[in-house]
Order: structure tokens, then C-alpha cells, then sequence
């Protein structure tokens, strides 16, 4: 009896789990437009002064600002807080990193900094936007420093915000760990996730923000609950899972880095310790400037926008010098 008991209930979770994803997809539809790469389709958010769709984003002042997101979430996390502002004067592309928000992905092979490095190189290629300015937060710190040392040509400038960059004592969450694994992985994504996941949601979204305030309907107005489908919630267990041993590779290459660069990072972030990451990165490429702020946790970006703000455009005039130095 037990067993028939257990199925049952499996069964009633995965259409559950179905239903919400109906629900969410509903709910928080696609806002940019499908580019095609090697592995993946990418949904890129192209804005500026002007309507983007008539292409005249383009002729926005200075050089491209690329805002990619971290974990748990997609491009609408740095479109609130930083992309709609920057979109005033400048081109902005904001892009759902593969398995995330809108973006497919080909499955494990695509969980690297490497791996969505090409990807997203690959997309800029298409959108042709020559050298442009990388705006990264958290996870995607570990990928903004790949795209700095594999695509330097691209990267004209790095704005990192309390970002991930070397190996850190503990793991990533026993779920994580746990929904990677054959069989019991793909068992729980499709049936317990969502439903649990519905009523964690918003508890976990405060916790990365303290010791600052959550802003109201922050869960809601950047489309939180899609992390709950069952491929996006294994495609961001399986970024965490493997993000140590990226950042292990990787981390002995910064000296190499060579764009202007600064990181931007909280004195009291529990999610992703400054001491651990942003200070020693700081201290190892070249021309790296670090701004503590001090009682800031995880969400710099929203604690202080028009701080980060300030930065990406001074780094964007730095760009601009050297490049009128060069051609004189």
C-alpha cells in the first residue's frame, strides 16, 4: 500500500510542478529576442536612448554596456536595478545566462564560465557590438573574468560586483549537490521543487539581500519563480556545483587580465565573502580598483545603483581616452 501511496503522491507533484510551470511562463513571458549560438539559444535584451527594435540603440554614447546576471536568477535582476537607468544614455544588452530565465541550454556541458563565455561571445559577435563594457554579479563574476582573458578584444572593461572568483571553504547547498545526481536529481526537479520551492522563494530572496531590506515585489518584478522549472533549477544546481573548480582553474590566470577593471563589493556580504574574493582579485589584475562599501551586503547593484552607475560610466571614459590616445 505504502509504494502505490508514494507514487501517487509523485504523480500528483509532477503535474503540479507542470501546472506551475504553465503558470510562471504565463506570467512572466520572454521580453528580448532568441539569438542563436553554438549550444544554446540566448534571450538578449538589447535597449538605449532609442527603440531597439529600430536598431538605433546602437548609436547610443560610448562603447556597449553588457549587464550579466549570477545565480538564481536572469537578466530582469540587473535590468531593474541598473538597466533601465543606463539604457537612458547608453546601448544596454542584458542577457538570460544559458538554463536561465529565456535562454536554453544544451545541458551539463553548458555549466561553465568557459562554456557560457563562448556562448555569449558568440551572441555579441551577432549583435555586433565590437569592445564592450561587462557588467557581472556574483557566479557570473567567474565569467566575466573567462571573457576577460578569452576574448580580451571584446571586453573593453570589467565592472565586477561582489563577484565569485576563487575556490571558498563549504560547498553549495546540500539540494544542490543532491538534484545533480542521476536519477534522484531529475526525480526531485520535476516533482518537489516547485511546489516547495513557491513557499522558500521569497524567504531566500531576503537572505541575500541583508543586511539591506528586500525591495517590495523585488520576487515578482524580476521573474523569480522561473528559477522553479524544473530545467532551470537543475541548470543552476549544476553552475554551482561546478563553479569551484572553475574558479580553481582560473584564478591563477588574473595577472593576465588587462582591461580596465573594478570591483564593487559589500564589507558585510555573507553570500560571497569579500575577503575571499573581491580583495585578493582586486589585488591580482593589474588595473584593478576595489570599492568596499562598508554595511553592503550580497545586492550591491541595488543598495547602491547609483554608485555602480558611476563606476560603469568613469570605466567607460577610461575606454574612451585610450581609445582616442590610440588613434592619435
Amino acid at each position: 500500500m505504502l509504494p502505490m501511496v508514494f507514487v501517487a503522491a509523485l504523480v500528483v507533484l509532477a503535474l503540479a510542478t507542470q501546472a506551475g510551470v504553465i503558470v510562471f511562463q504565463h506570467r512572466f513571458p520572454a521580453k528580448g529576442k532568441a539569438i542563436e549560438v553554438t549550444g544554446a539559444t540566448l534571450n538578449v535584451l538589447d535597449i538605449g536612448p532609442e527603440d531597439a527594435a529600430k536598431d538605433t540603440a546602437r548609436d547610443a554614447a560610448g562603447p556597449p554596456i553588457v549587464l550579466i546576471h549570477g545565480a538564481s536568477s536572469n537578466l530582469e535582476a540587473m535590468r531593474r536595478p541598473l538597466g533601465d537607468s543606463l539604457a537612458a544614455r547608453h546601448r544596454v544588452i542584458l542577457i538570460d545566462r544559458p538554463g536561465h530565465g529565456w535562454s536554453s541550454t544544451a545541458g551539463e556541458e553548458a555549466s561553465t564560465p568557459a562554456a557560457q563565455g563562448r556562448m555569449i561571445e558568440e551572441a555579441l559577435k551577432k549583435l555586433d557590438t565590437g569592445p564592450a563594457i561587462l557588467v557581472v554579479h556574483s557566479w557570473a563574476g567567474a565569467l566575466g573574468a573567462r571573457m576577460a582573458l578569452d576574448y580580451p578584444a571584446r571586453v573593453a572593461g570589467l565592472v565586477m560586483l561582489a563577484p565569485v572568483a576563487y575556490p571558498w571553504p563549504g560547498g553549495v547547498g546540500w539540494y544542490n549537490e543532491l538534484v545533480t545526481k542521476p536519477v534522484i536529481g531529475p526525480l526531485l526537479t520535476y516533482t518537489v521543487t516547485l511546489p516547495l520551492g513557491y513557499f522558500l522563494t521569497e524567504r531566500g530572496a531576503r537572505n541575500v539581500f541583508l543586511p539591506q531590506v528586500m525591495p517590495d515585489g523585488f520576487v515578482a518584478n524580476t521573474a523569480t519563480p522561473l528559477l522553479l522549472r524544473p530545467h532551470e533549477f537543475l541548470a543552476n544546481a549544476r553552475d554551482l556545483v561546478r563553479l569551484k573548480q572553475a574558479v580553481t582553474e582560473l584564478a591563477p590566470r588574473y595577472s593576465e587580465i588587462s582591461a580596465p577593471t573594478v570591483v564593487i563589493s559589500g564589507d558585510v556580504d555573507k553570500t560571497v565573502s569579500t575577503n575571499i574574493h573581491s580583495r585578493p582579485f582586486a589585488a591580482a589584475v593589474r588595473n584593478a580598483r576595489l570599492i568596499v562599501l562598508p554595511g553592503v551586503g550580497h545586492m550591491v547593484q541595488n543598495a547602491a545603483p547609483d554608485l555602480v552607475i558611476r563606476e560603469i560610466e568613469a570605466v567607460m571614459g577610461t575606454v574612451s581616452r585610450k581609445g582616442a590616445m590610440a588613434v592619435k
